[in-house]
């Protein structure tokens, strides 16, 4: 199976493809990013040496474009479309319908992968992409069972991908209200679901509290570890109950699960964290790379050496194997 690393500058793309990632998704410093943030991406320039280095070195870059764009201000994810193929980029990965489209009619030899801003999760609505855009790859929402997977590839012709390791949404990407409720800021225009400029934090008689958009999410006493504000991985009350009501704050790893992924039919396994550091992806990368040679092999895969980089050093399978409260 293909391996699909995250790379949020120049440098962590040369780190993923050095590790052995067969392919390398970034994004464009400006809004048709979804994680357009400061210090992040590539411009025009820094693009283009990168897909050339990472073909050089027998890789693939898919360039994701995939924020949904202003009503009038279409032209400037129209000309990112356009810089993606002429920097050399192998696929686009958009979300909004109407990019679809455009690509498809103004750079139909442009390969497109569907985002998972797009939130496809049945195979009616991936055959709808497929054979209305020639949608040639999904990426699938981190809310299905590996038998959901399974049913969805028996019934579709285009491949899917699916998120393996990094940061666990718990919605259905592209249709999560919550930060926009609390923020006034959409995730699928502005790429984040708990923006910095909205987080804020005080400290009063030994106890932090951690606030998103004025609402306070955590609230821990000194010395405790205070997660960053996710509204989904939130500490709540309700009825007599306190605590993560929705999901804990840990991290998706799914290094376990890759061989009954490839008996579902998966094409691709997909690593979240594009702002991570270049070592923290060169680290992922290899050994995600090492389980799926050691699977092709027919040999033992490697295991418990991603610990140490999930969120609280906690890991969780999320919805492939998930028993819901």
């Amino acid at each position: 199976m293909e391996i699909v690393c995250p790379a949020g500058t120049p440098a962590s793309l040369r780190a993923a493809v050095k590790a052995g990632a067969h392919t390398v998704y970034c994004g464009f410093n400006d809004e048709t990013n979804a994680r357009n943030f400061p210090g992040l991406n590539f411009d025009r320039t820094e693009m283009r040496e990168g897909i050339q280095f990472a073909h050089k070195h027998g890789s693939r870059v898919l360039l994701a474009i995939n924020t949904f764009p202003r009503a009038g201000d279409e032209a400037i994810w129209h000309r990112a479309i356009s810089d993606a193929e002429r920097c050399g980029a192998d696929a686009v990965i958009l979300a909004d319908i109407g990019l679809l489209d455009y690509a498809a009619r103004h750079h139909p030899g442009l390969r497109r992968h569907l985002s998972v801003q797009a939130a496809a999760a049945n195979a009616d609505v991936i055959n709808f992409y497929a054979e209305t855009f020639d949608v040639k790859r999904v990426v699938l929402p981190r809310v299905l069972s590996v038998p959901e997977i399974a049913a969805i590839n028996a019934e579709t012709s285009a491949e899917t991908e699916v998120f393996v390791f990094g940061g666990l949404c718990v919605m259905a990407e592209g249709r999560c209200s919550l930060s926009s409720y609390a923020t006034g800021l959409s995730p699928n225009m502005n790429g984040v679901c708990s923006p910095a400029s909205h987080v804020a934090y005080s400290e009063q008689n030994g106890v932090l509290d951690a606030q998103l958009g004025g609402y306070t999410i955590h609230r821990t006493k000194s010395g405790e570890s205070a997660p960053y504000p996710t509204l989904c991985k939130g500490c709540f009350g309700a009825g007599d109950k306190a605590g993560y009501l929705f999901e804990d704050p840990v991290s998706l790893n799914a290094e376990q699960l890759i061989p009954q992924l490839q008996k579902a039919g998966v094409t691709a396994l997909k690593i979240e964290g594009r702002q991570r550091s270049r070592s923290y992806v060169a680290q992922v990368v290899r050994n995600f790379r090492a389980a799926v040679d050691a699977l092709e092999a027919g040999r033992d895969m490697p295991s418990g050496m991603l610990a140490q980089l999930s969120e609280g050093q906690a890991m969780t399978t999320g919805a492939y194997k998930k028993t819901w409260r």
